[in-house]
């Protein structure tokens, strides 16, 4: 191992070998460094390294070597620069992060074992280690926030539930630790505000992913760290807080079919929503109301089975206790559900606050039909059609956001059977026996063996007492040797039922009024005594929670203060560990200076010597190495070619063989088949009718012919004699604007020549001398420059299809042209042509 007094001097020989491509050699390097004496008190450049060290650990997937190396640098930034470690660690989760999304395309998670998915599993390694280091660390408890929160999003976004258990009991055990060792250094203090907030907001963030990914055990457990959180430090839960746990409550309870704890979490979050939701609306306020009233009506009318044992009872008592215990903190406690939640209770505390009636109307109806009306024979055809307008009831709570969305259709089934077990329980009051298929049609919700399921269930649970008897189509209700009590219970209330209709009919004979004159007076008075109570109760609530308030503004002032104190103490601690800390550095770099002169000197002539020594080495290695394996690859794919040509060559052969043989099978085919054909005509020729008909048939097909060649010969010579008009108008304007723009030119150049000579005077004029035959050669010039028109022309259009210009026009007469129309005549087109053909032939010659 080598040593390096500079830090700097270890990075660079790490860079060194980085770049001939031993990675590991350079994470060993920086390893040894950083476990290393020299690397416990933190200096700047120790941040660098570090950073170097992470990349290598993520691109070599070491997580043990990334896990030490965090270790002995939290040690080191302890006391001096956090700010330093976090970067780091954040350094580390970012290259895992980016290396686990660049093979997402390569690898799947759909899988239950991350061992096939290495750097997704490395990266899982990454958030444990990180989790590790940060645990029960008041310096460093926010990075531990923000790490679990990103893990746990790790966990939602690849749906990893196994992972996800695992953080979830890591984070269990972090807890249970911070309250067991209470004596530890730098232990968070759950009592401060901040560290608190912290520590709910990553359980509530637990709470959320655990009911996203359907793992409702885990959603449970969650609850529970945070009413065992908040009973640690004996305070309450903020009201947004609130609401998050109680929306999480019922969900948990419904799919778990704790009908029960499901209504009363509903009733809590109904609670919080009316006293501390200012801005909800009154259709919000329905629907919540009405989810509450119809969980309630969902519990089962009956509790634990009959004949349950006392252990069984026990457990089921302390199961309802603890789940009391989730439901009921930090609301005022209600002092008959504490020890067991029921249906009976419920409902009636949402008749006496008042709930019920702050429900839609067809919840209400649906209500008082199911627990207060007797109605064996019509309470299925009256409840259908209530529960198929609650069903289409529901949708998302504009005015309470962090509210679940309410689906009263979930609530339908459960409210079906109870609309069964209320009906069975009605008749079997009223009947002793009845008909099979009568009962059926009194249920419209369910088949007959579905009734008959959720008897049994009744039965089970002493609710009814009834059976059935297939072989005569009979159901008996009750016990038949003895009159039950339940037998009296529908007299008493044909009785009560007969008074109602006496006091309807006969009202003067009722006594109502002079038992109590001054019953609209008295509830009156009560009612307001009620509204004037519920005021104090109010004004106490208001007084009370300023107080805590004030209490608690106090504390943290008190608190604030000491920390100041403490943290001026500690600044004053630190301050001269640092001068002290300073002295000790600068006598050791002098002593360490000296050294690493006389070292580096040695390094650099010793490392001079190895590694040109060393490149010889390689370069002599590699050159024999490559000798002997292109002589090894030769000399083994040699024969292998060979017979790979050889069995080429026979399958060639082969194929030619078959392919000649399967020609000649085919030509034999087609021989036998053409003779067939043939045979065939010949036999339709012989036949005289055959002849007429054929001759018939040829002169039709060639009059159709010779119709449909005039046809086109006439539509393709109309073609071409408007393609000749069309180029005749065109060439006629283009020479037309030719002769135009020479015009114009002559013009002005003798413009030009009168200015000059006017300008020069009448001596230079006349003394001008032009030869003649300078003369001569500018009119020839002039003449085949005016007559290179129809040259060109005839070059690029044929003699056939150029139309001749009309005489007499304005630029198309002899006069006017250069050269006159001698050239359209029949001589002189031949000596035009003749001309052309000798100049191209003795061009072609020389």
């Amino acid at each position: 191992m080598a040593i390096f007094f500079n830090p700097e001097n270890a990075l660079k020989r790490a860079e060194e070998l980085i770049k001939v491509g031993q990675k590991q050699d350079a994470l060993q390097v920086l390893h040894d460094l950083i476990t290393s004496r020299s690397f416990r008190s933190w200096q700047k450049p120790h941040e660098k390294i570090m950073f170097r060290y992470v990349e290598l650990c993520v691109d070599l997937k070491m997580g043990r070597f990334a896990k030490d190396g965090l270790i002995q640098y939290r040690n080191s930034c302890q006391q001096v620069n956090m700010t330093s470690f976090e970067e780091v660690t954040n350094r580390l989760l970012r290259l895992a992060t980016e290396k686990a999304e660049q093979t997402l395309d390569k690898e799947t998670l759909d899988v239950d074992d991350l061992e096939v998915t290495p750097w997704f599993k490395f990266l899982w390694e990454t958030y444990r280690t990180v989790l590790e280091i940060l645990r029960n660390n008041s310096k460093l408890q926010a990075l531990y926030a923000i790490t679990a929160h990103k893990a746990f999003q790790f966990c939602k976004k690849y749906k990893r539930p196994t992972e996800f258990r695992r953080l979830c009991e890591i984070m269990r055990n972090n807890l249970a630790n911070l309250e067991k060792y209470r004596d530890q250094r730098d232990r968070p203090d759950l009592t401060e505000p901040e560290t608190l907030q912290l520590y709910l907001d990553t359980r509530f963030e637990q709470l959320k992913v655990a009911a996203e990914l359907g793992l409702w055990q885990e959603a449970f457990r969650s609850v529970e760290d945070i009413y065992g959180l908040m009973c640690m430090v004996n305070k309450t839960l903020k009201p947004s807080l609130l609401v998050v746990y109680y929306s999480k409550l019922t969900e948990i309870f419904w799919t778990s079919s704790s009908h029960l704890n499901h209504a009363y979490a509903w009733l809590k979050l109904f609670s919080l929503q009316k006293n501390f939701n200012k801005n909800l609306s009154q259709k919000d306020l329905q629907l919540v109301t009405s989810s509450v009233v119809l969980a309630a009506l969902s519990v089962p009318p009956f509790g634990q089975a009959h004949g349950a044992y006392h252990s069984e009872f026990q457990t089921e008592k302390e199961r309802n206790l603890r789940m009391a215990n989730l439901i009921g903190f930090n609301l005022e406690p209600i002092s008959e559900s504490r020890d067991m939640l029921s249906r009976e209770s419920l409902l009636s505390e949402l008749v006496s606050s008042g709930v019920l009636s702050c429900a839609t109307q067809e919840v209400k109806d649906l209500y008082h039909q199911l627990e207060h009306e007797f109605q064996p024979l019509d309470l299925g055809s009256n409840t259908k059609p209530l529960l198929d307008t609650i069903s289409k009831l529901g949708g998302k709570l504009s005015t309470a956001p962090s509210l679940p969305e309410v689906h009263l259709s979930q609530y339908v089934p459960s409210l079906e059977k109870l609309a069964t077990l209320r009906l069975l329980q009605h008749v079997s009051k009223m009947y002793q026996t009845m008909k099979i298929q009568f009962l059926a049609q009194l249920v419209p919700f369910f088949d007959l063996s579905d009734v008959e399921k959720i008897s049994v269930e009744a039965v089970k649970h002493n609710f009814i007492a009834m059976k059935v008897d297939h072989a005569k189509g009979f159901v008996t209700f009750g016990n038949l040797g003895i009159e039950s009590d339940e037998l009296r219970d529908p007299l008493t209330f044909f009785a009560e039922t007969m008074n109602k209709v006496r006091a309807m009919l006969f009202p003067a004979s009722s006594k109502l009024g002079d038992v109590a004159p001054n019953l609209g007076e008295t509830v009156e008075k009560e009612h307001k005594r009620l509204l004037a109570r519920q005021s104090i109760i109010e004004k106490r609530k208001e007084e009370q929670e300023r107080q805590q308030l004030e209490m608690e503004h106090e504390e943290e002032k008190r608190k604030l203060k000491l920390r100041m104190q403490t943290k001026v103490a500690e600044q004053k601690r630190l301050a001269s560990e640092v001068e002290e800390r300073r002295k000790q550095r600068i006598l050791r770099e002098i002593e360490e200076r000296e050294l690493e002169k006389a070292q580096a000197l040695l390094d650099n002539t010793e490392r001079r010597q190895i590694n040109g020594e060393e490149r010889e080495r390689k370069l002599l290695k590699l050159a024999k190495t490559m000798d002997y394996l292109q002589r090894a690859k030769r000399e083994e794919s040699t024969p292998l070619i060979e017979a790979a040509y050889q069995q080429r060559l026979v399958e060639e052969i082969e194929s030619h063989e078959h392919d000649q043989q399967r020609e000649v099978e085919l030509s034999r085919e087609r021989h036998e088949s053409d003779m067939k054909e043939k045979r065939r005509v010949t036999r339709m020729l012989s036949s005289e009718s055959f002849v007429e008909n054929m001759e018939i048939f040829q002169n039709r097909v060639i009059r159709l012919q010779e119709a449909e060649f005039e046809r086109q010969k006439r539509e393709k010579e109309e073609h071409l004699q408007a393609r000749k008009q069309e180029r005749y108008v065109k060439r006629k304007r283009i020479y037309y604007s030719k002769c135009e723009e020479e015009r114009i030119r002559k013009l002005q150049e003798e413009e030009e020549a009168r200015k000059q000579r006017d300008a020069a005077g009448p001596s230079q004029s006349s003394t001008k001398y032009i030869p003649k035959f300078r003369l001569s050669q500018a009119t020839q010039v002039s003449g085949s420059a005016d007559d290179q028109w129809g040259s060109r022309r005839l070059q690029h259009i044929g003699r056939d299809n150029a139309a001749p210009l009309v005489e007499g026009d304005q630029c198309g007469n002899g006069s006017e042209r250069p050269g006159g129309d001698s050239w359209r005549s029949e001589e002189g087109r031949y000596a035009f042509r003749s001309s052309r053909s000798r100049s191209s032939f003795s061009s072609r010659t020389s």
